[in-house]
This record gives C-alpha cells, sequence and structure tokens, in this order.
C-alpha cells in the first residue's frame, strides 16, 4: 500500500495535477492502474488501497480529488465506501465505480451511494485518462446513452413507488426543475439549451444552482435524486417546457 504523497506533486499549465486514489483487492490491478495514471503529468497518485476500509480511511487523509473504487473488496466494499466518502459532503473526492460488468447491479447501488460515474476494468488507457479528468472537471461522465439506460434500469430492477420529495427540491426555481427533469433524462447541456429555447451559458448556469440547492455533486446524483423523488417517471411523458422563463 502507498498512503503516502510524493513530494512536490506535477504542476501542469499552472494547475495543480489532478490527485487520486486506487482501491482494488487486487494487487495486480491496483498497480496497474495506478502505473497508467502515473505516466500522465497531470494526474499524481496519491494513495492505494486494497480494500474500502483502507480507502475511506486515505482519501479522508489525503483528499484526493478523485478514487478510482472497485466495487467487490473484501470487509467494506465499493458501495459501502463510496456510500461514507459521500456522506462527508461536498469535499469529498469524485467516486469513479470499476466494474468488470457493464451496468451490472452494483453499479446501481454505487450511483445510488453518490458515485459519479462507472468505468469497465478492461477499459483503454486514454479513456482512463478522460474519465478522471471529467469527473475531477465535475463534468458529466455519463453520456446521454447511458444515463437514459439507467433510468430505464432503474425502473425495470428498482419498481418501488418513489418516496416524497425531499424538502430541497421545492427551493428549486420553475426553471430549475424543468432543467432537472431534462439532465434525468439524459439530455446534454446543448440539447437542453434547444429544448427551452435559450443559450448552452444560461443551461450551465442553471445546472449549477440546482446542483448547489440540492447538495448534489454532480448531474449523475442528479440523475438519481430526480427518478427517486418520482420528477421523472421513466417510461412516462413528460410536460412541455414553458419557454417564457430565461
Amino acid at each position: 500500500m502507498n498512503g503516502g504523497q510524493p513530494p512536490g506533486a506535477a504542476v501542469t499549465g499552472g494547475q495543480p495535477a489532478i490527485r487520486v486514489v486506487v482501491a482494488d483487492d487486487h494487487q495486480v490491478v491496483r498497480a496497474g492502474f495506478a502505473e497508467l495514471l502515473g505516466t500522465q503529468p497531470d494526474f499524481t497518485v496519491a494513495g492505494t488501497a486494497a480494500d474500502g476500509a483502507e480507502a475511506v480511511r486515505l482519501c479522508r487523509e489525503l483528499r484526493p480529488d478523485v478514487a478510482l473504487m472497485d466495487v467487490r473488496m473484501p470487509g467494506t466494499d465499493g458501495i459501502e465506501a463510496t456510500r461514507q466518502l459521500a456522506g462527508d459532503g461536498p469535499g469529498g473526492p469524485r467516486i469513479l465505480i470499476l466494474t468488470t460488468f457493464d451496468l451490472d447491479e452494483y453499479v446501481y447501488d454505487a450511483l445510488r451511494a453518490g458515485a459519479s460515474g462507472f468505468l469497465l476494468k478492461d477499459v483503454t488507457a486514454e479513456r482512463l485518462f478522460d474519465a478522471v479528468r471529467v469527473i475531477a472537471a465535475g463534468e458529466a461522465l455519463l453520456a446521454p446513452a447511458v444515463t437514459r439506460r439507467l433510468i430505464s434500469e432503474f425502473a425495470r430492477q428498482r419498481p418501488a413507488a418513489p418516496a416524497p420529495p425531499p424538502a430541497p427540491l421545492a427551493t428549486l426555481t420553475p426553471r430549475e426543475t424543468q432543467v432537472l427533469r431534462l439532465v434525468a433524462q439524459g439530455l446534454s447541456n446543448p440539447e437542453i439549451a434547444a429544448r427551452l429555447v435559450v443559450t448552452e451559458e444560461t443551461v450551465k448556469t442553471h445546472v449549477s444552482r440546482m446542483l448547489a440547492k440540492l447538495g448534489l455533486r454532480d448531474r449523475t446524483q442528479a440523475v438519481v435524486t430526480a427518478y427517486e423523488t418520482g420528477l421523472v417517471v421513466p417510461g412516462g411523458s413528460q410536460p412541455e417546457p414553458d419557454r417564457s422563463q430565461g
């Protein structure tokens, strides 16, 4: 286990390197991801962990930007580790789940627990690098098509009645609520802008305010929240947006 941060973390283009913790119970996998990430000048591998408990401890100690988290680990698994780190609030790392099977049940549970996205373990190096950069920047890792699949699978696998909307949902303006619905339906910012007949910059502002009011880290969590509160019903028709607002 490498629990320390190398002195003099790399700085690229005047920006501090993206700090990453890698958690996987297989030493070869753990070392492989760490070595790959270490080839990039804008990444610093702050530490590695062999199980979820160690990952939580390291992340709280080292404050990385991103944690690559395997799901199936002994003791505290990746889902519980994600839940604990997400419970620390917005200052914690963004969690990128490593999985063997595309969109299996563990992925849904991890996203519900607070993960920002997922990658298959056989991902290419370039896709891994892109994903870490996207997650660290707070952008949406899941493509709209994947978001739509998630919504469909949430409905198929978990058909429970939606919970009452939490109080923070009532703090959204009508326009922010519309934007949340469209994000949850898998629309990208350009698609939302076209639907509402506003600029992309306006959409970005609405998204940022909506996430802040709901205490969410990113669009992935917005999708989960919209579905679980019943704001969006998978497969159901949604009201047409009101274009009179900015």
